[in-house]
């Protein structure tokens, strides 16, 4: 069920500067020792039902140095670029950082915490299933790890992303209830408007969300928490104030080039919640509709 088609994506600069090119041409995606290995892992999904356990994966001594290399540099950067609850958050995570996790194993160390465990995907996830899935308590996340010659850069979600960030996340009951109330939502809709509105809402929220701490922007969503290239970037992205019908009506980023450009405000946590409960709690497949808000469908991703 899951979709291993993974789009492409094209970023004009890495962290350090130099340039990457097409996402076709990056060693994840063009050396074929590595792809061997990602779809012998990636297979292992292929009929995998929501909240059956993950199977282990050996991984590499080469897998394991990749993991601490980013490990490292993401803790690092992280310093005085996300919410001090994020902080709190990852100091608690169930997450070791000296070599990769299996999924079974964080998620036992989770389901006390919040009542959330992993659940396997393979790549990208349609939105019913992967929205859905959260009102269970199940997230969806790949075990695959990203290419060793360019650590600090993938085009794809990988399990640092996924366990790392998402993981960061759910290990705190704060956030783990908004994942489960955007969950409730997608649970009671079946149109493909509604679904593709909630996981907009998602994406510019729990993914690419950022607040306010004393006058500065700081990150809390997954996907800046778990990319050290958009860590580095997101102050000089274009921050507006959180507007639901601006988000809404916003593409996702077009993934030919670059980081996000355009990324949404909330003015503390406890806002945030009271938007995402406001919005989701009472939602149908009639709320496009009734507030006029109807999103073209987008491709995403969130490699970083």
């Amino acid at each position: 069920m899951t979709n291993t088609n993974i789009p492409l994506r094209r970023t004009p600069l890495d962290p350090q500067g130099s340039r990457l090119g097409h996402s076709a041409e990056h060693p994840g995606f063009a050396d074929r020792a590595y792809l061997r290995r990602r779809n012998t892992i990636v297979a292992a999904a292929d009929g995998h039902r929501v909240g059956e356990p993950s199977p282990p994966i050996g991984y590499t001594e080469a897998e394991h140095a990749t993991w601490r290399t980013v490990y490292a540099a993401l803790v690092d950067k992280q310093q005085g670029r996300v919410c001090r609850e994020v902080l709190r958050a990852r100091r608690a995570a169930p997450i070791p950082a000296d070599r990769i996790p299996q999924q079974e194993e964080v998620s036992d160390r989770l389901q006390p915490l919040t009542g959330f465990r992993f659940t396997l995907a393979g790549g990208m996830v349609p939105n019913k299933r992967f929205l859905g899935a959260m009102a269970d308590g199940y997230f969806h996340a790949v075990q695959y790890v990203r290419h060793p010659a360019m650590p600090l850069y993938t085009p794809e979600p990988d399990i640092l992303h996924d366990v790392f960030g998402h993981g960061t996340h759910l290990c705190d009951p704060f956030f783990a209830d908004l994942y489960r109330t955007v969950g409730r939502a997608a649970a009671r809709v079946e149109s493909t408007d509604a679904l593709e509105l909630l996981s907009r809402v998602y994406w510019y929220t729990l993914e690419y969300g950022i607040v306010r701490e004393r006058g500065l922007p700081k990150a809390y969503g997954a996907a800046l928490l778990s990319s050290y290239g958009e860590l580095d970037h997101f102050t000089r992205a274009d921050i507006r104030p959180f507007s639901l019908p601006e988000l809404i009506r916003r593409p996702y980023r077009d993934l030919v080039a670059g980081y996000q450009p355009v990324l949404f405000c909330v003015d503390s946590l406890p806002h945030l919640a009271e938007l995402l409960h406001t919005f989701c709690d009472h939602f149908d497949d009639d709320t496009p509709a009734r507030h006029g808000m109807c999103p073209e469908p987008a491709r995403r991703s969130t490699g970083g």
